[in-house]
């Protein structure tokens, strides 16, 4: 599969890596990356609960927190933890159109 997924450092996931147009692909490999798919799509909720553990861990510093440097570099990681939270929701929303052709 590491043909047609890469491996997203920053989301924790493998994504789509599909170098030609879904059209071109024959039906058994669709069916492949469809599968494939489904199994990473399904993983991203537990990939989001984890990070929002460590939001919630980051939160909990931040509110004891008297050093100003300190409480900015926390406040840093929980918007760049939040943005990865809203990146995976984009990838597991904006690909059930992709789950939905797996299932027809």
């Amino acid at each position: 599969m590491k043909e047609y997924f890469s491996f997203d450092q920053r989301l924790g996931i493998s994504i789509p890596n599909l170098e030609m147009e879904w059209a071109q692909y024959s039906e058994e490999t669709q069916q492949v990356i469809l599968f494939h798919w489904e199994q990473i799509r399904g993983s991203i909720p537990d990939r989001i609960a984890e990070l929002e553990n460590i939001i919630n861990k980051k939160q909990a510093q931040l509110s004891v927190e008297s050093n100003f440097k300190t409480s900015c570099e926390l406040n840093s990681e929980i918007a760049d933890l939040a943005s990865i939270i809203n990146d995976l929701w984009l990838w597991y929303r904006a690909n059930q159109t992709m789950a939905d052709k797996m299932h027809q």
